[in-house]
């Protein structure tokens, strides 16, 4: 009698207590910038891809581009897109030269948030086991949009073609984690010969817990290391620290079992050297810079913080020290490593750098004159086109100047 019992509830366990397997096959889905022909350096194309009425999941990116002539892709999920019409291609860089060829407007025109970053001839990412993006459904991200920047555009004036872009591994199987991008930026300036630091801080809001498990740095030539990090009753962990130098991939973060939750704060700097005869600016072409940090965060369950970015002004109008968080920070003990290039022994020190003895390249000098001060026009268009560059529904410096 015993026996038949026990038979029993197994029979019933293994009915009713287990989760039913669902096929979990995935399928490669194509965003890829349709043959373009940008006829202008340092401009910036979008594309974008409606999704499904039901909910997809993407586990992995694999993108098709060359550094030599894209010299970045961002992932963006919309809301709106910039412009509805289907196949539509357009000028989607604020900052950055316009043509005729396209018609211009921003990536998204309505609930933007970022879903993956390309640079450097970074390999194809794959998400850890259970973890997905979750686009389509009810999720508000009702379109992808893919961005690229085209670095060199000779083979287009030439007659050659552009399809750059990303395969989305995708499955309509429900992840048990889902998948979201916490970015960290700054404006500012670098002078020239010396080494600057680019902050940034904020606390995080939210009644989840967050799971780092991956980062990515990005500047431009000038950036040394870039580095982020949590810091929680002032004490700091590193989330992740690489030279933007490197291909520009997202890597493992540097504390696995991190967990950031309600009032943590995420705290970045990237460490710029500037050997040039002109001061270099944060903005949108080659001959610009930009300090971003990207942080790749699951959560449990089916949400996903509403708070995805902190940006800062950045030097010489923003640094930690003056930072409305400083109090909370304890930066007394930030780590010695923050502008420590992974495998040198030395940390960058902020400060002048001695000349060295080579010619700067004259196109490069000719795009601001020696000497160019930040007038207040310049200043205020900056911050308008990162207002617009990021999201359009928050204005991150409405009170800076």
């Amino acid at each position: 009698m015993k026996a038949i019992l026990a038979f029993l509830v197994a029979v019933v366990c293994c009915v009713y207590g287990s989760p039913v397997k669902r096929d979990s096959k995935t399928e490669n889905v194509d965003l890829l910038m349709p043959t373009v022909q940008p006829k202008v350096k340092d401009t910036y194309l979008c594309y974008g891809m409606k999704m499904n009425e039901t909910p997809t999941y993407i586990v992995g990116f694999r993108p098709h581009a060359n550094k030599e002539i894209a010299h970045h892709m961002l992932l963006y999920g919309c809301k709106e897109p910039g412009v509805r019409d289907k196949n539509a291609i357009w000028n989607c860089g604020e900052m950055a030269h316009t043509t005729s060829s396209y018609s211009t407007a921003g990536v998204c025109g309505e609930g933007q948030q970022i879903v993956y970053a390309w640079a450097m001839d970074a390999p194809a990412l794959q998400l850890p086991e259970g973890v997905g993006f979750k686009v389509g459904g009810n999720t508000n991200i009702d379109y992808l949009v893919l961005q690229v920047h085209y670095k060199d555009v000779s083979p287009f004036l030439a007659g050659e073609t552009d399809s750059s872009g990303i395969t989305l591994v995708t499955t309509d199987q429900q992840m048990p984690k889902r998948a979201g991008v916490y970015l960290l930026a700054t404006g500012g300036r670098i002078p020239a010969h010396s080494v600057e630091y680019l902050e940034s801080a904020c606390p995080l809001r939210t009644d989840l817990t967050l799971h780092p498990f991956a980062f990515r740095t990005h500047t431009h030539t000038l950036g040394k290391v870039v580095s982020g990090y949590r810091v929680r009753d002032a004490k700091w962990e590193e989330i992740g620290r690489k030279s933007p130098q490197e291909p520009q991939m997202f890597y493992n973060a540097t504390s696995p079992g991190m967990e950031i939750r309600n009032n943590d704060i995420l705290a970045a700097r990237c460490t710029m050297e500037n050997n040039l005869d002109r001061t270099v600016y944060i903005g949108a072409t080659q001959n610009d810079e930009m300090c971003n940090f990207y942080m790749m965060y699951y959560v449990n369950g089916d949400r996903i913080a509403d708070q995805n970015s902190c940006f800062s002004s950045g030097a010489p109008y923003y640094t930690w020290e003056s930072s409305p968080y400083a109090g909370n920070m304890n930066l007394k003990e930030q780590p010695q490593t923050v502008s420590l290039v992974p495998g040198e022994k030395t940390p960058k020190r902020k400060g002048p750098v001695a000349k060295l003895e080579r010619a700067e390249n004259p196109e490069r000098r000719q795009q601001r004159p020696r000497g160019h001060a930040v007038n207040r026009n310049d200043f205020a268009r900056l911050l308008q086109a990162l207002n617009t560059a990021y999201d359009s529904d928050y204005k991150m410096y409405d009170n800076v100047l």
